[in-house]
């Protein structure tokens, strides 16, 4: 089988994010747990003092001012996988993450905007009553990855 089917990657990053301090500790996470990359959509990524590996400077990092310049820059062939509380979303128990993926979150307040919901190729959620940080949302959706689990 041509090898481009079997290698795996995938990105991560934040819609609108609301605080940049989120940032820092995602793109940590994202650098631990094996991201080929990270990107932000709307608000610009700052130094933070909680990404003490420094991670844009060791893993590319994307800046897209709209939703609508994100999603066409999408890497070919990569499915876009939502992280959003909504009743249409499958459980992150359940999930089985694509070989190639991007990961979308959205901001604490507003999560992903209606029009990032409706492209998503998949929806994920885990059991919370309530949001999370964002932070710690994809974290947990990054460990999950990580785990010895079905691919799609």
């Amino acid at each position: 089988m041509n090898d481009n089917f079997i290698k795996e990657y995938f990105g991560i990053g934040i819609q609108n994010g609301k605080t940049p301090e989120n940032l820092g500790v995602l793109w940590r996470t994202a650098q631990n747990l094996g991201a080929s990359y990270i990107f932000t959509i709307g608000n610009r990524y700052a130094k933070q003092a909680c990404d003490t590996h420094n991670a844009v400077d060791s893993i590319p990092y994307f800046h897209y001012e709209s939703f609508e310049d994100f999603y066409k820059n999408l890497p070919k062939g990569a499915r876009l996988v939502g992280v959003e509380l909504d009743e249409n979303a499958t459980d992150l128990e359940t999930f089985e993450h694509p070989r190639r993926c991007v990961y979308l979150l959205g901001a604490e307040d507003n999560g992903l905007t209606k029009k990032a919901i409706e492209k998503c190729h998949y929806l994920v959620k885990f059991k919370s009553e309530k949001s999370l940080n964002v932070s710690v949302a994809g974290s947990i959706v990054l460990y999950d990855r990580g785990l010895n689990k079905p691919r799609s």
